[in-house]
């Protein structure tokens, strides 16, 4: 039995963005934003509820209940503001993991900044290289954020796009 797989732009009143919020907060919260309390966590994950093109957020519904997320937006390491856009937030809930989940959230994002004219956008990664690798990405550099070893990747987008 398959459970039918919708990818969905949120917006600032889904009542799913409480929930992608507690993700991002509990996966990366206090490890990249020390101090910060889930209820700013649900007001910046609101404030990245674009219309179109940067930010975006996306979330993967599974017959109705979310089970992924990810998003589109324009600063995610500090230190490299040269580099933007972001594919960022890119998070799949344990049991629903292996299924294609995060590839098909992925391939919205880029097709989200291929639609709004962004030819390059980067994400970076401690440990998923080889799935952004699968999905045409390529490694940029290596350097320590967040007290931990990440690999900044990039995607070269164009018409001819698979």
């Amino acid at each position: 039995m398959h459970d039918a797989i919708t990818i969905e732009r949120l917006d600032t009143d889904s009542p799913h963005v409480p929930i992608v919020a507690r993700w991002t907060f509990e996966t990366w919260g206090q490890q990249l934003h020390p101090g910060r309390t889930f209820a700013e966590a649900v007001e910046e994950t609101r404030l990245e509820c674009g219309e179109r093109g940067v930010p975006s957020l996306f979330v993967a519904l599974a017959n109705g209940v979310a089970v992924g997320t990810a998003s589109l937006i324009a600063e995610d390491i500090s230190s490299r503001p040269e580099l933007a856009p972001w594919l960022a937030s890119v998070f799949v809930l344990p049991q629903w993991r292996g299924r294609g989940i995060a590839s098909r959230l992925v391939q919205r994002v880029e097709q989200e900044a291929f639609e709004n004219g962004i030819k390059r956008f980067y994400l970076y990664t401690p440990d998923q290289q080889a799935l952004y690798r699968r999905l045409g990405w390529q490694d940029l550099e290596q350097l320590t954020y967040g007290g931990e070893t990440v690999t900044i990747m990039s995607r070269q987008l164009t018409a001819e796009r698979d």
